[in-house]
């Protein structure tokens, strides 16, 4: 698997062109179209299709134009659908410009497999947040949307969060393998093993065996 990130917009937003043996799809275009139609030319991987891990406007805000230019199809939980809707008006109320992102979508569900990749719902950051998971790759990837970063985890004050939900969530990454590469939705790459070590919201949660 081929992993190629842009950070996009004010707000510093992972997207990520992933590439398969035969999938190409792009994960969260939050901001910068020309950007990330730029990464595709240069590339020459043109994908089948975007994924959201939730539908925070920072995470949503090129989708309407790729989508204008490839006819892309749309892959989102049900659960963040108003946070989608209002996606522009939230923007507009923080002084930001965005093209309302496109309806319909398709929705993602836990347990559902797609495009080489696995979903998990794992909400708390928003209601129908999820992760997408690469877990036949050595080491297995996680694209961890906005629940883990490095050193850090997603914000759980905004409207629609869940402080308990939240960390249900990342305590079911312990699941996973520590060398688990973990790609967030802001910030660096980082890996499972890393955050159970030295993450101080992970620091006293159990690793499930």
């Amino acid at each position: 698997m081929r992993v190629f990130s842009l950070t996009l917009g004010p707000l510093g937003e992972n997207a990520y062109l992933v590439a398969g043996d035969e999938e190409v799809v792009l994960i969260d275009p939050g901001d910068e179209p020309e950007r990330i139609l730029a990464l595709v030319e240069e590339t020459g991987l043109r994908p089948q299709a975007i994924l959201l891990t939730h539908a925070h406007f920072d995470h949503v805000g090129a989708v309407a134009p790729l989508v204008a230019a490839w006819g892309l199809p749309v892959y989102l939980h049900p659960l963040d659908l108003p946070l989608y809707q209002r996606a522009a008006e939230v923007a507009a109320a923080f002084g930001l410009s965005l093209p309302s992102p496109p309806l319909p979508v398709a929705p993602l569900e836990e347990g559902m497999r797609l495009y080489g990749l696995s979903v998990w719902h794992l909400p708390g950051h928003s209601p129908g947040h999820v992760a997408f998971l690469a877990l036949e790759e050595d080491p297995p990837q996680l694209f961890s949307g906005d629940l883990l970063f490095r050193g850090s985890i997603g914000r759980y004050d905004l409207p629609g969060a869940d402080p308990e939900a939240l960390f249900r969530s990342l305590k079911r990454l312990l699941r996973l393998p520590p060398e688990t590469r973990v790609y967030p939705g802001h910030g660096p790459p980082t890996t499972l093993g890393l955050e159970a070590r030295t993450n101080p919201f992970l620091t006293g949660l159990e690793w499930e065996t």
